[in-house]
């Protein structure tokens, strides 16, 4: 104890002198970062703050969520600086800020992404490559290696098949495109590429299924327009019933059996790599986890197209939908369209600066991470006249030009690295719909909706998504 000073009187210099020292610290902090911009550029950097020394801000981003990103953006605009998980961000809103970045692959900046999808996915991957070699390819470490050996195994059997030039699957797809570029891929990285195709075309899916069932839910007009539509184009399921003997374990689907929701989304198998900031997923990447999980068990339903009616009877629904027809249903287009713009599976993207640019009026220092967000641009674009916030599909309409434009409505990202599955995507989306709206009705088995959680991927948070379904 300093000599003079009661105990209160030293505990308050104490803290004073701890007080002085933080701060000092912090200036310390926001001044090293400052000094890291690029002299030869006159551009400052964005506004925003760089947080604690060595946390950042990655603290305050786990405590809000998204909120963290819309709060800095209304307080510092489209472009601002941050610091998560140990590299100083940029983050960027806006049609045109997000155009340049997603424009200037292999030129500007560089796909980004956490060592532990490079460990899962492989070093030789879609996602992973970069330049030249991802140009050409446009076209849990145990459990990789137990699917590796499987896939190695399928490999295996297609390439000793008299007719290589088949094309039945993917797979063969990836086999031969390589060699029409004059390259024959080795067996490390045939299995690598089957494996980020098995990743990419199911979880973001199912994240948007989720959300398409929830907002129909939400809105059941949009269901009438729907059935409308199947109507009109002659493919709203039509229904044959007869007597028949009941199948083992018949699903029933009665109104009153409300014991248990007959369907359940949940987020319980989201990823939890939190290795990057919020939204990591590429958005060439189809990746998350709110899947929609059936609490009856498998054998309650008949196989085919036959379910058990209430009333003792069989019914064979019939089914002629192709792709063509498919591309008749403008307004069920236009939903799906709504249902990505309004709650987008991936959040956004990440990218390394290779040089130093300008964006909105500032300097994106070289070596900095830039996180481009799709979600923000959607609820901020200007050029939407029906708030962004609502739920319209007729805004995708050939009436209203709202859809004109490349870059306010990105659910896909773009440029070079723009989802390889998009068409699948919409398509499985689609057909969700036609199926649900023309066989079934639902409601919520909660009191009330939940809330969707936005990271890593849009999901139910707690139990997720309850429902029953009832047969018409």
């Amino acid at each position: 104890m300093l000599a003079g000073l009661s105990w209160p009187e030293a505990s308050a210099l104490a803290l004073l002198a701890l007080a002085l020292l933080v701060t000092l610290c912090r200036h310390l902090w926001a001044l090293r970062w400052s000094l890291s911009r690029d002299r030869a550029s006159a551009l400052p950097l964005p506004k925003g703050s760089m947080g604690w020394p060595f946390f950042g801000e990655t603290l305050h981003w786990l405590l809000q969520g998204s909120r963290f990103h819309s709060s800095r953006r209304e307080r510092y605009g489209n472009v601002f600086k941050t610091h998560l998980l140990g590299r100083p961000v940029v983050r960027v809103t806006g049609a045109e800020n997000i155009r340049k970045i997603l424009l200037g692959e292999h030129t500007l900046v560089s796909t980004q992404w956490p060592q532990s999808t490079h460990i899962i996915l492989g070093s030789h991957t879609l996602l992973s490559s970069t330049g030249d070699l991802h140009r050409q390819r446009r076209k849990g470490i145990k459990a990789r290696d137990m699917l590796h050996e499987f896939m190695e195994k399928a490999i295996q059997e297609k390439l000793q098949r008299n007719n290589p030039e088949d094309h039945s699957d993917a797979l063969d797809f990836i086999m031969n495109s390589a060699k029409e570029h004059g390259k024959e891929f080795t067996m490390q990285e045939l299995k690598e590429s089957a494996i980020e195709l098995i990743f990419a075309a199911f979880f973001t899916t199912a994240s948007a299924s989720t959300s398409l069932i929830l907002l129909l839910l939400k809105h059941p007009s949009v269901i009438e327009k729907i059935k409308q539509e199947l109507m009109s184009h002659e493919l709203y399921q039509q229904c044959e019933c007869h007597p028949a003997g009941p199948c083992p374990d018949t699903l029933t689907m009665q109104s009153r059996d409300r014991e248990k929701p007959r369907f359940h989304s949940t987020a319980k198998d989201v990823q939890k790599d939190q290795s990057q900031p919020p939204a990591s997923v590429e958005e060439g990447s189809l990746q998350s986890g709110a899947l929609l999980e059936p609490t009856v068990p498998r054998s309650n339903f008949c196989t085919g197209s036959q379910l058990q009616a209430p009333s003792g009877q069989s019914c064979h629904c019939s089914s002629d939908i192709s792709l063509e027809k498919l591309s008749r249903l403008r307004y069920l287009d236009c939903v799906i369209k709504e249902v990505l713009r309004v709650l987008p599976p991936v959040s956004g993207g990440y990218r390394t600066a290779l040089q130093t640019f300008e964006l909105d009026g500032y300097q994106i220092p070289k070596g900095w991470s830039v996180m481009y967000s799709i979600r923000d641009t959607h609820e901020t674009a200007a050029v939407y006249q029906s708030p962004p916030s609502s739920f319209d599909p007729d805004r995708f309409g050939a009436t209203r030009m709202e859809a004109a434009g490349r870059f306010h409505y990105i659910p896909f990202g773009g440029g070079a690295r723009s989802c390889i599955g998009k068409e699948l995507a919409q398509a499985i989306l689609k057909l969700l719909a036609i199926e649900l709206v023309s066989t079934a009705r639902w409601e919520l088995a909660t009191p009330g909706y939940p809330a969707m959680q936005t990271v890593p991927i849009v999901h139910p948070v707690d139990d997720g998504l309850q429902l029953y379904f009832h047969p018409l």
